[in-house]
């Protein structure tokens, strides 16, 4: 029988930024790090993060918010905004293997994307995370959940690890992307574990937006739906957190840090 105490744990968030725009209209990565030092999470994924070449050290978003928590980064640019990359962005205190940013989107809408980053878990093996960004129409997120889960992406032949997807599904209700999603993996249900079953916006929650699904080599512990005084004006979205046992395989290398183990 495997024992529990030699399963990995992880800290993992999903988090919409909105351009680092807070309610207050000012656009603050400053204040995002802040938010995401609350949560101290080993491996996160960013919605809507521009990121602009010269300037201010701000303007490019993903580097500053990245040196300034010490992590290593990838992104997914799904268009230009203002002439910067924009789209999503995975945070790690792991090594990253590899990285790859598969286009979803649909014709006459605007432009989406998936970010894969392949992890390197030291003692648990392969993490593959998917960051991904739905539209907002109904017959747009029946094609894009249709894409993630065929295989050219979700299941994907060249996939050696468990697998995370998680981010801002835009699905309003629970549609065919949550009930396809949930056939697949294991769904993070926020109404087994918080006190609301709903997660933007922030200050007054009427919509469920925000998912992460897994498979069965984590073990969720505990899902949290971070609601400081920060993060509530920091953006639109609240960050959600889980965390994971990971359990271990024998094909494994070497990791940056050993996530949260030796940690309260």
């Amino acid at each position: 029988m495997e024992n529990k105490d030699q399963a990995q744990r992880l800290r993992v968030a999903t988090y919409n930024v909105h351009k680092c725009q807070g309610l207050d209209r000012r656009v603050l990565p400053a204040r995002i790090v802040e938010v995401l030092r609350e949560i101290d999470a080993d491996i996160v994924a960013l919605q809507e993060v521009v990121s602009h070449e010269g300037g201010p050290r701000e303007a490019n978003q993903t580097r500053f918010i990245a040196e300034e928590l010490g992590m290593d980064y990838c992104v997914g640019e799904t268009r230009k905004h203002k002439g910067g990359a924009y789209g999503n962005v995975v945070l790690t205190r792991f090594s990253v293997s590899s990285t790859i940013n598969y286009d979803i989107s649909v014709r006459g809408r605007e432009q989406r994307g998936c970010l894969r980053a392949d992890l390197e878990i030291e003692g648990a093996g392969v993490l593959h995370i998917f960051n991904v960004h739905m539209g907002t129409a109904f017959l747009e997120r029946r094609s894009q959940v249709r894409r993630l889960l065929d295989t050219a992406i979700l299941h994907n032949d060249e996939l050696k690890g468990a697998r995370i997807m998680l981010g801002d599904f835009n699905e309003w209700t629970r549609g065919l992307t949550t009930r396809l999603l949930g056939s697949h993996m294991k769904s993070a249900d926020i109404s087994n574990h918080l006190r609301r079953a709903k997660t933007y916006p922030g200050v007054l929650p009427f919509l469920h937006l925000d998912h992460i699904y897994f498979d069965e080599a984590l073990e969720m512990e505990k899902l949290i739906l971070h609601r400081s005084r920060k993060a509530l004006i920091a953006s639109d979205h609240l960050p959600l957190v889980a965390d994971f046992r990971f359990h271990p395989r024998n094909n494994t290398s070497g990791g940056k840090r050993a996530g949260r183990n030796g940690r309260e």
